[in-house]
């Protein structure tokens, strides 16, 4: 169960995270939605075609991706909020952030949830924050920055090595009296081609968390490397991945193409019903 916007999500129907991002350099879409008129047009779009989420991404963390500091994160983030807020008040909205400093000043401007895709290890003020705003919060396996992501890959049991992690972190933030915490096993982050593939294989082992499990492949290299293609081509790969997840556990799915997520969903639910 999550609480957003005052309503009650029991996730008996899983939801779709639709990604927005207002950077210059992401992996698929960066560059495009720059600007307040392009970007009120991918918010509307990811409205209009069923998303329950929307997830406002300001950094890119692709492998090798270089960090803007805090004051250009807000400087993206902060026009942003308040522009999908005015038109779209009652959308639940996501920030992707790892700064507890971003989080604190989002979630004061209207952000609903922090996505943070390290886990807390990047800034120790996080998961203080985290309590702090009694906001809920995406818990992704990490171990390192984006420019070592490709290189810190070795791991002894990779799947009990990211249950233990994200298991640690989860007991560290109910101590500090967080509250909806969402599951992210953390696709792509310091994990090979062959890695991801195993840890999608083993996706029902999260199902020990009795939390949320969160799934983001959208168009990920996990896909296009494994065809030898590009991000571009990557939607069908993609929507494979998504139906497997939520065959096995997913009950949030993190996506750049919204309609085909929403259909993919409504396609499991009339399966298994």
């Amino acid at each position: 169960m999550l609480v957003l916007q005052k309503k009650i999500y029991e996730l008996d129907k899983p939801l779709i995270m639709g990604i927005l991002n207002v950077t210059p350099d992401s992996f698929f879409d960066g560059g495009r939605y720059e600007g307040d008129d392009a970007m009120l047009r991918r918010a509307r779009q990811i409205v209009a075609e069923g998303a329950d989420i929307l997830d406002l991404g300001a950094v890119s963390t692709r492998p090798g991706a270089s960090l803007p500091d805090a004051d250009a994160e807000l400087q993206r983030l902060l026009p942003a909020i308040a522009l999908i807020r005015a038109e779209f008040p009652a959308i639940p909205l996501s920030v992707d952030t790892f700064r507890a400093s971003v989080a604190e000043e989002c979630v004061k401007a209207g952000a609903d949830i922090i996505n943070d895709i390290s886990g807390g290890l990047f800034d120790e003020r996080m998961f203080p924050a985290i309590a702090d705003l009694q906001v809920p919060y995406v818990l992704m396996h990490n171990r390192t920055t984006p420019d070592r992501m490709a290189q810190d890959t070795h791991y002894d049991d990779l799947v009990a090595e990211v249950v233990r992690f994200l298991s640690e972190k989860l007991d560290t933030l109910y101590r500090l009296g967080a509250k909806d915490v969402i599951i992210d096993p953390g696709f792509g982050f310091a994990k090979t081609l062959e890695q991801n593939y195993e840890l999608m294989r083993k996706l029902d082992a999260f199902r020990v968390f009795d939390e949320p499990l969160l799934v983001g492949i959208s168009r990920k290299s996990m896909i296009y490397k494994f065809f030898g293609t590009n991000p571009g081509e990557a939607l069908n790969g993609t929507t494979a991945l998504n139906t497997f997840a939520l065959l096995h556990g997913a009950r949030i799915l993190r996506v750049h193409d919204v309609k085909e997520a929403v259909e993919c969903v409504r396609i499991v639910l009339q399966l298994i019903k």
